[in-house]
């Protein structure tokens, strides 16, 4: 599938609604929360298709029939040639055919990956593709990434997540001349491991909007409106800030519980508390975006919620509707031919 149609003005494509495949046999809790997110995400505009086994219960949406699962612990590669019949190869295989528009799944991530390389492809200007997570940072949402595609990569890898972090905090976030910063043991420019070092001075050198390295501490205060590593230290930074998140909200909920003075307060600050959880919980966002293949991919939680999983499925369409594939194709190819007559 070499890009998705454009958007008319209702929000569809070509007049016709999203159609986003997506993994009912994904994700920890089985296919019942699945199916109840694509439930609350369809509408209108949206079309979840599922893909999973005969007999399942989708309550009146599209299935797709798949005999096979792939699990969580499998090995990726491995599982996703020998089953060639899992709903995650299917959902995956449907975006390249251009059946569906997009694909979302909950389910193994790496597994994802090899599936959307093999049946989706890259596109010709990506050496590698990268998870592309949205966080929000107490003054306005930034893109992290890598979060996890590549736990190892080259400095040149960087650059090329910068580029496309930059233009999907461009059309996705509608940021002008996005600010793009190195995460990296400290702010100046001589700090880092080798590839900071050497990704550092790629980044000078080009000509997006880089602010410079950046600390991790700063992230949820909006380090930058892209934030780039590897995907080692860009999971292991997510994973980090989930947890804390979480641990902070079930502290202040614990908090208010144990007393009935804090059972007081609560109430006093319930709407702020209220505003807080939904701008920090993970499922407001609901998944990340597989950055750099021909068609649109977003990975969800593991143990995403049906709302989670719904919100997943908007994310989706949003990228459809905003030609997030066609325009990193697009902004991409200028930047490498624009890159080849400089030299």
């Amino acid at each position: 599938m070499q890009g998705n149609p454009a958007r008319p003005d209702d929000g569809t494509v070509n007049g016709a609604s999203v159609r986003v495949a997506v993994d009912a046999m994904g994700g920890d809790k089985g296919p019942d929360d699945i199916v109840a997110g694509a439930l609350e995400a369809a509408s209108v505009t949206v079309k979840p298709v599922l893909y999973g086994p005969q007999g399942l219960d989708t309550h009146g949406l599209e299935l797709v029939e798949a005999s096979e699962a792939i699990a969580m612990h499998e090995k990726p590669v491995e599982a996703v040639r020998a089953k060639t019949d899992s709903s995650l190869v299917l959902a995956c295989r449907a975006v390249g055919d251009g059946e569906a528009h997009a694909v979302v799944s909950a389910g193994n991530t790496g597994a994802t990956l090899a599936a959307g390389l093999f049946h989706i492809r890259r596109l010709p200007e990506v050496d590698r593709p990268a998870i592309a997570v949205v966080i929000p940072a107490r003054d306005g949402p930034s893109v992290l990434l890598d979060s996890g595609a590549n736990a190892d990569a080259r400095a040149e890898h960087l650059l090329q997540f910068a580029q496309m972090g930059s233009i999907f905090a461009h059309e996705m976030l509608e940021i002008d001349n996005p600010e793009v910063r190195l995460l990296s043991i400290g702010e100046e420019p001589e700090k880092g491991n080798q590839l900071t070092l050497e990704a550092h001075a790629l980044l000078a050198e080009s000509d997006l909007n880089f602010g410079g390295n950046v600390e991790s501490r700063h992230i949820l205060r909006r380090a930058g409106d892209v934030v780039v590593c590897d995907g080692f230290t860009g999971n292991v930074c997510l994973k980090l800030l989930e947890g804390t998140i979480s641990t902070i909200l079930e502290g202040i909920r614990d908090e208010i519980r144990s007393s009935t003075r804090g059972k007081v307060g609560g109430l006093l600050i319930r709407p702020a508390a209220r505003h807080l959880r939904e701008r920090l919980d993970p499922d407001t966002y609901g998944g990340a975006y597989l950055l750099g293949l021909r068609g649109l991919a977003v990975i969800a939680h593991g143990g995403s919620s049906p709302t989670a999983i719904a919100n997943a499925i908007r994310l989706a369409a949003r990228g459809v509707e905003h030609r997030v594939v066609e325009r990193l194709a697009e902004r991409l190819r200028g930047s490498v031919l624009a890159s080849a007559r400089s030299k």
